[in-house]
């Protein structure tokens, strides 16, 4: 597909230029339908005659044909959202660039000033069926309704349009087909539309009498073989990002509503004018006490000038309202009002402090008959000194003989959003939508945009006040700034509707029609969709190219079983075999905004903003589906590389993230498998290999800059391996990552998983809102506040979780990992409730856990999540701290507490952590056992015997097979006891042993037992058994010590043990559970007697084999020394990566924090801190292009030095960061030449006892991050920290840098 040389940000699918594509079609208003697999592929069918109403209603206008024409249509940027791609399937782009002003002259670029045109007015006939051919070329200038329209055999037809976008046409019909180098055009790349087109598709589901078109259905747009659709729509910015963030209500202190009956006296509230909070709030019963009154005068003298006060009358105020408070409310308040207030007169007043009568809102209604026949309302509005507008009401009336007063504070109808693009094709009246930035994807709020003379080009207001907050800015490093899409367009393609669902239209789980139209056409915004959004169906579709595509609230549909939610899963049975009841979790809730079917794919700069799923869901199909099915013999998808992944975010999805896992059946039901065709199955496993050819090398999958947060489940689930995540930021997710293997030994045969350069934070400041289905809200550990919390209250959150391995942990960095009273979080934590194996191999380096950032390591406890915490992966977890960035000790080994077969006695005991940190060599054996089913393992090492480790397995325990994958320290010695009769075969495979590691076991057996023992290596890849060794009886223990290398067992028939040594005599290469030359194994075949017996020969063999416990490895010493290159190098993790971003802290400290012991007072610039121990104010200049401090001064208080700085210091394009230290004297005099660095206005500083600001000098606009935070009181202002953009165009700077997406479009696409 070629790409038009639209801006370098504008949003593009892009299909593979090399690929052949089939052409039954697109189909607008409709999901792809359900395919079961196709029959043997007969012959393409002729085209199609036009699908018209019962014959005695039909009024077809046939005409003539006229020579031929094949036109291939252009395939260019920014499709259909929300749209089903498979092989089977044409596509067709909707192309919004630039509009060309072109007057009434004709214009070659224009197919509707073709002179080859004749002017077509087809009026209104719901009833004619029109057919366009050869030599038909037709421009339509009117509205019009038809039948259907079929558009074949060379017939062409064009909207018309006109320079001024009033030639506004509709276009109601069943469905268009152009087919057999038929044509429809609405504009063209060089001119595009400048109109309002629309074209409406009609019909009901259960119009029998509607036959219909085959493979298209009786409500759609569809393109056949030849044809040419082309839609050039004017150009709009798809979406952005916010840049500031903006509060529930408008307000960042959140809006305020107080209403109450009977509250007798004057009621006030007292706002601050620079944030709007409501800062004091009484009432004073002037009625019936004079003291009241009393202090009410002396509360209203105390008041500070430009402090907003606003009063409301309740009931009556005036039978103890003094004389003296009048004057005081004239006076400080500018009332004409009070002075003559009557007994149950309704008065209302809003003003501030000192600002006479222009100042002052009031309004008094009269009282008659208890009732005042209205409300006397007083407001005003007013601006905080962050440039947003507000307004505060108080109220007062009788009604129906109650007496009602209130006040309510809140953004006026100026909610200004920061945008990071230039939005000028943005116009007013246009529809916006906000998406949510927490755990609920149901936060996405839609608004109207307004006339706003006074924003910049990167700035637009809104109608309404937001629900909720929506976060512009990064947070802890991560980017959680809100998308924002426009979702009008003057193309429109949709379904119309009827009022309410009808018929078989699944009306029990949807309260609308849902028969075409219940998809939104929005440009590459796919916005509140049903089923897969972004869908890429067949499992064969592979180099297509998601470029810069935004999906938001995805919810569930009815149409293929992985779109269902539980509900619709067990209740839409009809393709299941009999009276199969499908498992919701194992076959269906995998609604995704990006449903992906073949890794080789290009996900670009994307977001998945929001599903009741995944965001992002790579599946596997072992098997073209669909139309596509029987085209190749397998798509061997799990096999193949991965495409190129850059910098996409995923977030406020209820299961994850990004998910990597199984696959979809591929098969109809049967007795043999009775599920439905298409649902999800656990059938593959992602292990790319070269030319997806097992035989080959792998090709490690690179996930490069994801973004994960808010992700209610899990911010990433990635199975499979070679796997690598670099770049990335994962953020108040329930579990950030989480790996897991190809599978298990002897499937697996091992592959790597690493995570690098990576930030990992558990609890962010963004704490969410609550509301809008967040289920969950309590108190959170960084800083003890309340905000929304994901699955639960009790869910112990983890960053990166260990399932089972081997996978690699380095250069990341770990943030705000703390637990609460209610639940645990730790930074590495571990599967829950794991039966699975995990591997010694498990390797963390070089991580950082900053301040704050609370439990490192946690291995469970037993209680809810982890229940008993006693399964076999639970009791086995453990990884390697290889340089001792997690435990302070080098090259050690961190496992359970409670698991003696890993320690010895200089291990050392992390109580939090209910961990173990041991030095030593560890590896698995695994245990696979046949003929003694329900049997568990008790391992004793002969140094701890009072202290087995019990195994269930990990089969079912009514399996025939059972197998165990403990993991031991090498060069002990273990003996093996069996709750039951001993196994009649057993087989350990040496895994993760290098080669000369060994370990002594002794298997118990009863006494009359005959064994064959034998060695093997095991190539799984050929199935092949080489080297097959027998072992000889020895008849000592102490013979068999001393030839280890030897093939020999010894069977103690006093105790029931039988001795042999398993050691690896193989080299084994990096990740592979078993050596280059396959898995070295030991068989035993056992014969005995005593097939009954219960084999725990523990009480003979200890204490006759009990030994002294001793460390094979020594412990090293703890070390006390910082890593210095520990951790991310990179501190911000964004959405626009090729943009440089400033770290900035500022830590101020008022007077009485001193006095508590707090002692600190710095700034600090991208790691480098800035120390000021002096009282006063401490200033940083910062260029803004180069990030470069450039100058740092103090001043001990605000005098003429500090005013000249303020004046002519500060180097221009600067960023300025201001602390300060005490109180220093003057600070109220600073906050007028605040105003020039960003401030709307003057802020209140006086009786502020720490400030912080942040403002930009050079501008003529202030940037949307200039704030300023002002500290009074007990609760001091902390650590404060913001992330700011360097180099931006706004600053003055010159744009060098060079975009990566833009450079890996042009590589997927070709230049």
């Amino acid at each position: 597909m070629q790409i038009s040389d639209g801006p370098s940000y504008f949003p593009v699918f892009v299909a593979p230029p090399t690929v052949n594509h089939r052409s039954p079609g697109f189909v607008p208003g409709r999901v792809v339908p359900v395919h079961s697999p196709p029959p043997t592929k007969a012959p393409p069918p002729p085209p199609l005659k036009p699908i018209g109403p019962p014959p005695e209603r039909r009024a077809t206008f046939s005409l003539s044909e006229n020579g031929h024409r094949l036109e291939l249509g252009q395939r260019k940027r920014n499709t259909l959202i929300c749209f089903g791609v498979s092989m089977g399937a044409f596509f067709f782009s909707i192309i919004l660039i630039h509009s060309l002003t072109s007057g009434d002259v004709l214009d070659g670029n224009c197919p509707d000033h073709s002179t080859s045109l004749s002017s077509w007015n087809p009026g209104h006939n719901p009833e004619k069926a029109m057919v366009v051919q050869r030599g038909d070329l037709f421009r339509l200038d009117s509205s019009a309704t038809l039948y259907s329209l079929t558009i074949q055999s060379g017939g062409r037809v064009v909207f018309a349009d006109n320079a001024e976008g009033s030639k506004n046409i509709t276009l109601r019909t069943r469905h268009v087909l152009i087919e057999d180098g038929g044509s429809l055009h609405i504009g063209a790349p060089k001119c595009r539309y400048r109109s309002k087109a629309t074209i409406a598709l009609l019909g009901r589901s259960d119009e029998k009498a509607v036959a219909e078109v085959p493979e298209l259905g009786r409500k759609f747009i569809g393109v056949r073989g030849g044809a040419t659709l082309e839609i050039h729509g004017t150009e709009r910015l798809s979406w952005t990002l916010l840049t500031r963030s903006v509060s529930s209500s408008g307000l960042a202190m959140g809006g305020y509503a107080f209403q109450r009956n009977f509250s007798r006296g004057i009621n006030l509230r007292v706002v601050d004018q620079d944030t709007a909070s409501v800062l004091f709030s009484e009432r004073y019963d002037t009625h019936e006490s004079r003291n009241d009154s009393q202090r009410l005068t002396q509360l209203l003298r105390s008041l500070p000038v430009r402090r907003i006060v606003t009063l409301a009358v309740g009931d009556s105020a005036v039978k103890s309202l003094l004389d003296e408070t009048k004057r005081t409310i004239q006076s400080l308040l500018g009332s004409t009002y009070v002075h003559d207030l009557k007994y149950r007169q309704a008065w209302a007043l809003v003003s501030v402090i000192g600002g006479g009568n222009g100042s002052c809102s009031e309004a008094v209604r009269e009282h008659e008959n208890h009732d005042t026949g209205g409300k006397a309302l007083a407001q005003q509005n007013f601006t905080t000194v962050d440039g947003v507008g507000f307004s505060v009401t108080a109220y007062s009336e009788w009604k129906n003989g109650f007496p009602i007063s209130g006040f309510q504070v809140d953004a006026v109808d100026q909610v200004v959003l920061n945008l990071q693009d230039d939005v000028r094709t943005w116009q007013p009246g246009n529809q916006v939508v906000v998406a949510s930035t927490d755990y609920s994807m149901h936060q996405a709020e839609e608004f109207t945009l307004l006339p706003c003379p006074s924003c910049t080009s990167r700035q637009v207001r809104v109608q309404g006040r937001p629900q909720f907050g929506h976060v512009g800015e990064i947070v802890d490093g991560v980017d959680m700034r809100a998308e924002v899409a426009m979702l009008s367009r003057n193309i429109l393609i949709y379904g119309e509707m009827e009022n309410a669902c009808y018929g078989n239209n699944w009306c029990q789980f949807f309260g609308h029609d849902t028969y075409g139209g219940h998809i939104k056409v929005k440009d590459t915004v796919g916005y509140d969709t049903l089923g897969h959004c972004f869908f890429l169906e067949d499992g064969i579709e592979q180099r297509n190219t998601f470029f810069h595509n935004l999906g938001l609230v995805t919810r569930p549909g009815t149409l293929l079983p992985t779109d269902r939610n539980e509900t619709m899963c067990t209740s839409i049975r009809d393709k299941v075999y009999k009276n199969y009841t499908p498992s919701p979790s194992m076959e269906c809730k995998a609604v995704s905004t990006f449903w992906i079917a073949n890794p080789n794919n290009n996900l670009i700069s994307n977001a998945a903003a929001g599903s009741q799923d995944a965001g992002i869901w790579y599946v596997f199909h072992s098997s073209s589906t669909g139309d596509s099915h029987g085209l190749v013999p397998e798509t061997r998808a799990e096999l193949t590389p991965l495409g190129i992944f850059y910098n996409n975010r995923v977030h406020s999805n209820f299961k994850a993230g990004l998910f990597i896992d199984k696959g979809v059946k591929t098969t109809n039901a049967s007795a043999a498998d009775p599920r439905e065709y298409l649902c999800l199955d656990n059938n593959a496993r992602f292990r790319p290999h070269e030319n997806a050819d097992p035989n080959r090398p792998r090709v490690a999958a690179l996930i490069d800059t994801l973004i994960a947060f808010k992700n209610n489940d899990l911010g990433a689930w990635i199975r499979g391996g070679d796997i690598t995540i670099q770049n990335s930021g994962f953020a108040d997710n329930g579990v950030g990552l989480s790996f897991a293997s190809d599978g298990s030994y002897p499937k697996d045969e091992g592959s790597s998983q690493e995570v690098t350069q990576s930030l990992f934070v558990g609890e962010s400041r963004n704490r969410g809102s609550n509301g809008g289905q967040n289920k969950y809200w309590g108190q959170g550990g960084a800083d003890g506040k309340m905000r929304t919390l994901p699955r639960n209250r009790t869910f112990p959150i983890r960053g990166f979780q260990i399932y089972d391995g081997p996978v690699r942990l380095t250069q990341s960095t770990f943030r705000n990992y703390v637990p609460t009273t209610e639940r645990f979080a730790s930074a590495v934590g571990f599967n829950l409730k794991n039966t699975w194996q995990l591997t010694p191999r498990n390797n963390l380096s070089k991580l950082s856990f900053r301040p704050n950032g609370g439990l490192k390591v946690f291995f469970g406890h037993p209680g809810q999540w982890f229940e008993e915490n006693d399964l076999d992966g639970d009791k086995n977890s453990i990884f390697h701290d290889v340089d001792g960035s997690v435990t302070g000790y080098r090259d050690v080994y961190v496992g359970r507490a409670d698991n003696y077969l890993i320690r010895h006695p200089d291990c050392v005991n992390i109580t939090q952590w209910n961990g173990l940190v041991c030095s030593g060599t560890y590896s698995q054996v695994y245990i696979q056992t046949q003929g003694a089913p329900s049997l568990s393992l008790s391992i004793s090492r002969d140094e701890y015997p009072e202290a087995p480790l019990v195994l269930r397995g990990i089969n079912s325990q009514r399996a025939l097979s059972q197998q165990y994958q403990p993991i031991l320290m090498m060069s002990k010695s273990y003996t093996l006891h069996w709750d039951g009769p001993a196994p009649r075969e057993i087989v350990l495979s040496l895994i993760n042993f290098n080669q000369g590691d060994w370990v002594l076991v002794g298997l118990c057996y009863p006494p009359d037992t005959t064994f064959q023992v034998m060695a093997d290596i095991n190539d799984r890849q050929s199935n092949t058994f080489n080297d097959i060794t027998d072992y000889g009886p020895l008849y000592s223990l102490a013979e068999l010590e001393k030839k280890p290398l030897e093939r020999k067992y010894f069977f103690d028939h006093s105790v029931g043990l039988l001795w042999l040594y398993l050691q690896a005599r193989q080299r084994r290469d990096g990740h592979s559970y078993c050596s280059v030359k396959g898995c070295e194994r030991v068989k035993v075949m056992a014969t005995t007697s005593s097939s009954k017996l219960t084999c725990n020969c523990t009480a003979k063999a200890y204490p006759k084999y009990t030994k002294a416990p001793s460390a094979v490895v020594p412990m090293p010493t703890l070390s006390t020394q910082t890593c210095r290159d520990c951790g991310a190098s990179q501190l911000v993790f964004s959405s626009d990566p090729w943009n440089a971003y400033l770290q900035t802290q500022i830590k101020s400290l008022s007077s009485k924090e001193q006095h508590s012991g707090d002692t600190q007072s710095f700034i600090t610039v991208n790691r480098e801190t800035f120390s000021f121990t002096q009282p006063g104010f401490f200033l940083v200049s910062v260029d803004a292009c180069s990030g470069k401090v450039t100058k740092k001064s103090s001043f001990s208080k605000m005098d003429s030095k500090m005013e000249q700085y303020f004046k002519t210091g500060i180097p221009k394009r600067s960023i300025v960061l201001l602390g300060t230290r005490g109180q220093p004297d003057g600070l109220a005099g600073v906050a007028q030449y605040l105003v020039p660095l960003g401030m709307a206005k003057a802020a209140d500083l006086q009786s502020k006892e720490s400030l912080v600001f942040w403002g930009f000098q050079g501008g003529s606009s202030p940037p949307p991050w200039a704030s300023i935070l002002a500290g009074q009181g007990e609760e001091g202002l902390g650590l404060q920290e913001r992330y700011l953009p360097l180099g931006l165009e706004a600053y003055g700077c010159t744009q060098t840098s060079t975009r990566r997406d833009m450079e890996l479009l042009r590589t997927a696409t070709g230049p």
